[in-house]
């Protein structure tokens, strides 16, 4: 399938929609050809594509980018596309189990044990899930020899779809470099999803999220691990974003 796109900074953004996204992730687990991977990006992805040319790369080889963030929603109408809402990463993940039930095989990649064991206990109640593998990494980089059995591990589970939940850059850097050695059709970067949707954080009220002050719910709940992302790599977006509409700055 091909999906028109936009640029933001440099960074391509593809004018999809969640339902597009589920759409397209069938196709890729029905016809598989090679590991697909999919980068849930908004103001954080793209600020950070800025600082980090290597990053910037990554993103653009994604399969898809797509719009988590009202700010690319924005920016996307502006250039003329009809976006209702953004892509939100535990949205995504909740409505593709909730639309497809048992129908594929799901690993989860991320989180704390304690987290996805929770996940995988409402997920598989709620859904009817068809769980493969499950596997949570330590707070440092893996060896060679663990990063082999990882591989393994997963491709020996088979599974459809390869749920990701790190935090960006590293989910999409890790997704980057895995997509040759997994035979997984479809990965997907999600975030914060297990913690949301484990129920081990509380979500920002729909009108925020809808209105573009999700950012702010965040802050106000983990200002310490948050407060860079939100203060500096925001006002950096904004202006970055400003510089570019006025002609002063060129992206490519």
């Amino acid at each position: 399938m091909y999906w028109p796109n936009y640029n933001v900074l440099g960074v391509r953004i593809d004018a999809v929609q969640i339902p597009d996204v589920i759409s397209q992730m069938e196709s890729w687990i029905q016809d598989p050809s090679g590991s697909n991977f999919i980068a849930v990006t908004g103001m954080h992805g793209t600020t950070e594509a800025q600082r980090d040319p290597s990053f910037k790369h990554i993103l653009n080889t994604a399969n898809l980018v797509v719009p988590d963030g009202m700010s690319l929603v924005w920016l996307g109408r502006w250039q003329g596309y009809p976006l209702k809402r953004r892509v939100y990463g535990p949205e995504l993940m909740d409505t593709f189990c909730r639309d497809t039930g048992d129908r594929y095989r799901h690993f989860f990649y991320g989180g704390l044990p304690i987290i996805v064991e929770h996940l995988v206990d409402i997920l598989q109640k709620r859904y009817k899930l068809r769980i493969v593998g499950t596997y949570t990494p330590p707070f440092r980089p893996l060896t060679f020899e663990e990063d082999v059995q990882v591989i393994d591990l997963i491709n020996k589970a088979h599974p459809d779809v390869l749920w990701v939940g790190l935090s960006t850059p590293k989910q999409e850097r890790w997704m980057y470099e895995h997509r040759d050695k997994l035979k997984v059709p479809v990965m997907v970067g999600v975030g914060a999803a297990f913690d949301f949707l484990a129920g081990i954080k509380s979500q920002a009220p729909k009108w925020m999220q809808e209105h573009g002050l999700e950012w702010f719910w965040r802050l106000i709940h983990e200002p310490r691990r948050l407060w860079r992302r939100y203060l500096v790599y925001g006002s950096l977006f904004v202006v970055l974003v400003a510089l570019e509409k006025v002609g002063i700055l060129k992206f490519d």
